[in-house]
């Protein structure tokens, strides 16, 4: 609850700083569309339900009276739409990254149970400072509000512009992303073993014993915190003008090298934890090299795709 809260602050915060373009603007930042602002104020009162929905659920479980029916509801409708909202979102890179970061927040603050709602604000804020050093180190001229996620094929008057040469910043880049991604699944879980997920963080969406969906439940919880990272990620990639399969390459690369360190760590003596916890750490090297295709790929449709809202400024003459 209190992540929630401080998370309404940080967004309201960073929704009234110029570069943001929702509510003050000055000559160099660009002001956003009415639509754009409206989503975000959406985005902001899905967030507050969400909080009194996990709250309203934790008094009803701690006296006994069960899930009520429309916790659950609602809990289904917030996930369900998190994942929408923010195809609707802002071209521009800083306000879409709002609204990306806004609309899977709530999610999985639906699905926390003690400090992941902080570890996930606290990863946001990380994600968002790793973007404007990323900015600052590359020696670009332009503005972060100034670039939008556009791809070049959708626009003909614009030529592709990445670099396939490799320089020594895509192997920092490389490498901080494979750290943000270890980060984000050890954030919140045992790091010695990788059955550490609580199956009390469903209790929002159900309590009756039902494996698929709990396991489907925890599987987005895991995912949340890999597509923030991916999207920045993304981010990155059209600020630097890089090219994705260069650093892609390079991303697999070391990924292949953790992989077969953790190979030649796996003991098949002493105790089972042991035997347990080397066996884990080899298979999550080798299953995070096949998940990070996947990853960027739902990453890219989170930043570039856009459903268009029709405006009714644009229909008034019509009245």
């Amino acid at each position: 609850i209190l992540a929630g809260w401080l998370f309404v602050c940080a967004v309201g915060f960073c929704a009234r700083r110029p570069e943001a373009g929702l509510i003050l603007n000055n000559r160099m930042c660009k002001r956003e569309p009415y639509q754009i602002v409206v989503l975000t104020a959406i985005q902001v009162v899905i967030l507050c339900i969400s909080i009194f929905t996990i709250q309203s659920t934790s008094l009803s479980i701690a006296s006994k009276d069960g899930l009520p029916f429309l916790n659950q509801v609602v809990s289904w409708f917030i996930l369900g739409i998190s994942l929408v909202l923010p195809l609707f979102g802002s071209h521009s890179i800083l306000t879409r990254l709002l609204n990306v970061m806004t609309s899977l927040f709530a999610p999985y603050l639906l699905l926390s149970i003690s400090h992941e709602g902080l570890f996930c604000l606290l990863l946001c804020i990380q994600m968002m400072i790793w973007l404007a050093l990323e900015h600052q180190l590359s020696y670009n001229y332009s503005h972060l509000q100034d670039i939008f996620f556009v791809s070049s094929s959708s626009d003909p008057t614009k030529k592709k512009s990445h670099s396939n040469q490799i320089t020594l910043g895509d192997f920092r880049r490389a490498y901080f992303f494979i750290f943000f991604i270890l980060l984000a699944f050890f954030g919140t879980g045992n790091i010695a073993s990788i059955n550490s997920f609580n199956p009390t963080s469903v209790y929002c969406f159900l309590t009756i014993f039902n494996p698929f969906v709990m396991g489907f439940l925890i599987l987005i919880k895991v995912l949340i915190p890999f597509l923030i990272v991916s999207c920045v990620l993304r981010a990155i990639n059209v600020s630097l003008k890089v090219s994705p399969r260069a650093l892609f390459l390079l991303i697999l690369l070391m990924s292949d090298f953790l992989g077969l360190h953790f190979f030649f760590l796996v003991k098949d003596q002493g105790s089972w934890l042991d035997i347990g916890t080397s066996i884990s750490h080899f298979i999550i090297s080798i299953t995070i090299i096949i998940f990070i295709m996947l990853l960027y790929g739902l990453a890219w449709v989170l930043t570039s795709v856009s459903l268009d809202v029709p405006s009714f400024k644009n229909k008034r003459h019509l009245l």
